[in-house]
């Protein structure tokens, strides 16, 4: 985290920046006051850019429970006449969308930018999803950078536009802009010493009747982006080809034509506002020539804005051709992951396709791929962390069930435990969709008994997903008498996103101490039946599950130890795992090479020479769960953190 590119005012000074930190870098420029967010990959390091700089800048920065309050508190931060933040991943805008399309019909006063990241070839996520889409049924004006140095200036561009028609504005970032690094030229801090107030006059009421309202400001917010300083043309005036391109398409579009050659006959139409799509640039690159490349990620959604575009202004628009995902000659499928994520290949041979000529990149060379398919590597599954409890965990729901002997399952949601379905996590979940998604589909399944349904049910979500989405479907399954158990895998952080707090922590995001909100009395106020175990007492933690399977009715169980990343960090003493490889009868134990296959630890491994289970004291953590599950007792905890 360059922390010290937004602590200084050194107006001209160059900084390498991330594209996240370049977003904060815009704010801070912009003079925001209010940020807030919930923890989500790719963008996490905005909010905490921001928090670093809270106290210097006179900045209130929030990790709040869930996105949709998120938006809450940045739009409060908006109405008192403050700028005002809010940072999400494409998933969270899901939950903030029912109050955000309030916005644009109640106004805003203050700024106010909404962040929103999107995952093309779903690196941190569970799915691709493509924002843009919710733009227009909001009726939110949304901007696109193609480079960190454009994110800061559209930040910027951003707050100045909301206040000037009155709406929220989006920017939408994507993984490989938030990740990636570029130069830029720190600018000028505006200084707002507004004190924040509701003035008599100031009231913010969503109706029916203002909807017309807002598209008149949508309408100005199209006539603002004609002039925009981030959409421009490049090349021949009449060229054979014109790509449009939006976001990291942008660059890779000019690569393809540099690598191709094809300059002088390709020009290239950057967007940058992509929703309203401004009319007069496009209308003018619709005039230079008759045949159109798209390139963007995830969805074709600026190609689909185009063409609405053409046919709504010319009679003739059917001679043109628009080339993009939806007629194939922009390929959807990348390398087997994902279909919206492209890459400087796919837009070389998507430009040379259009312009009738053959193209082969070094990656498809017979001779390379020979070369790497005589040096593969066997597939890697994604893991849990050495020493993560929720191995532990999952290792103890799995045994129980089987001791059960009725056919129970394990239903899940997202967050770091979602590695439950793969191997490292004994394949455990059933389903796994959005936060809180495994106690409402719980709340459901459980209440079928009534139809003949007698498998029993088990639902796992984490601590800080309990908080952001677990307590209304709880409360659901308590109120209609459904029948599962509830367990909270808590490891007393957000950890998938970094080790972010929730409200259960009692921290803000400035590190700061807070009031924290007691799970236990969260619960215990809803009158359901509470267990808490530490997962690393193995044999305690299933005869726990195995009891309470056996009880009707609603029961949670926290099953609670810190993080392993997280406790490493604050301790100090030393640790040491190993096995005594004169009790390790190797594979004549029985055991199936436990350490290493069957408990899925990346600490213990087998080693083929010895034949043997050894530990890797890089990787150990020291937790001894798999001294407790060793059949033969041949590992030993020569020290615990205990």
């Amino acid at each position: 985290m360059t922390v010290m590119c937004w602590n200084l005012d050194e107006e001209g000074r160059r900084c390498i920046l991330s594209g996240n930190e370049a977003s904060a870098r815009g704010a801070i420029e912009a003079g925001v006051r209010v940020v807030s967010s919930y923890p989500g990959s790719p963008s996490v390091q905005i909010l905490e850019c921001l928090a670093a700089a809270a106290d210097q800048r006179n900045i209130y920065a929030e990790w709040s429970v869930n996105e949709k309050v998120a938006l809450e508190v940045a739009a409060a931060g908006s109405f008192a006449g403050l700028r005002a933040l809010c940072v999400m991943k494409a998933d969270g805008l899901n939950v903030a969308m029912d109050f955000l399309t309030t916005l644009p019909m109640s106004g805003i006063r203050g700024g106010l930018v909404l962040i929103v990241s999107d995952d093309p070839g779903a690196h941190s996520s569970v799915k691709e999803e493509d924002t843009r889409f919710l733009a227009p049924p909001a009726h939110v004006p949304l901007l696109e950078p193609s480079s960190p140095e454009e994110a800061r200036d559209m930040v910027i561009w951003a707050f100045a536009l909301s206040e000037a028609v009155g709406l929220p504005v989006m920017v939408r970032l994507v993984t490989r802009i938030c990740h990636a690094r570029g130069t830029l030229t720190l600018g000028a801090i505006y200084r707002n010493e507004h004190v924040p107030a509701l003035l008599p006059g100031d009231r913010f009421i969503t109706a029916a009747r203002f909807h017309a309202a807002s598209h008149e400001k949508i309408e100005s917010a199209r006539g603002r982006f004609s002039e925009s300083p981030f959409n421009s043309y490049s090349g021949p005036d009449r060229p054979d080809l014109i790509v449009f391109a939006s976001g990291v398409g942008y660059f890779y579009a000019l690569e393809a034509a540099e690598r191709l050659g094809v300059e002088n006959r390709v020009g290239i139409a950057k967007v940058g506002t992509p929703w309203p799509l401004p009319l007069e640039p496009v209308l003018k690159c619709l005039e230079r020539t008759k045949t159109f490349l798209f390139l963007e990620e995830i969805e074709p959604f600026l190609e689909e804005q185009v063409m609405l575009v053409a046919a709504e202004n010319w009679r003739e628009a059917g001679e043109r051709r628009f080339l993009g995902k939806k007629s194939g000659d922009v390929p959807w499928l990348m390398k087997g992951r994902g279909m919206g994520e492209i890459d400087p290949d796919i837009a070389a041979r998507a430009i040379s396709g259009a312009l009738g000529n053959p193209f082969e990149s070094p990656s498809d060379s017979t001779a390379l791929k020979e070369e790497a398919e005589a040096f593969s590597l066997p597939m890697r599954y994604p893991s849990l962390c050495a020493g993560c409890p929720h191995r532990a965990s999952f290792w103890a729901i799995n045994k129980a069930l089987e001791l059960d002997g009725r056919q129970g399952f394990v239903l899940g949601d997202i967050g770091c435990y979602a590695l439950g379905v793969l191997p490292t996590g004994y394949e455990t979940l059933r389903t796994v969709h959005s936060m809180g998604s495994g106690l409402g589909l719980a709340s459901g399944l459980g209440k079928l008994n009534t139809l003949g349904f007698a498998q029993p049910i088990i639902a796992v979500i984490g601590d800080s997903t309990f908080y952001h989405a677990g307590i209304p479907p709880l409360m659901n399954a308590k109120s209609r008498g459904a029948d599962f158990l509830c367990i909270i895998l808590d490891n007393e952080t957000t950890a998938m996103t970094g080790h972010q707090p929730h409200p259960g922590i009692g921290r803000t995001a400035g590190g700061a101490e807070a009031y924290p909100v007691s799970m236990e009395g969260l619960i215990r106020a809803l009158d359901i039946p509470l267990a808490v175990h530490d997962p690393y007492q193995v044999d305690e933690t299933v005869e726990t599950i195995l009891r309470l399977l056996e009880k009707k009715g609603l029961k949670v169980l926290v099953l609670r130890r810190e993080c392993a990343l997280q406790a490493l960090r604050a301790e100090s003493k030393s640790i040491r795992v190993r096995v005594d490889e004169t009790m390790c009868l190797g594979d004549e134990c029985g055991c199936n090479r436990f350490c290493s296959r069957v408990f899925s630890c990346p600490a213990n491994i087998w080693d083929e020479n010895s034949e043997k289970a050894r530990i890797d004291d890089v990787l150990c953590m020291g937790c001894g769960v798999c001294a407790s599950l060793c059949p033969q007792g041949a590992i030993v905890v020569e020290s615990d953190k205990e």
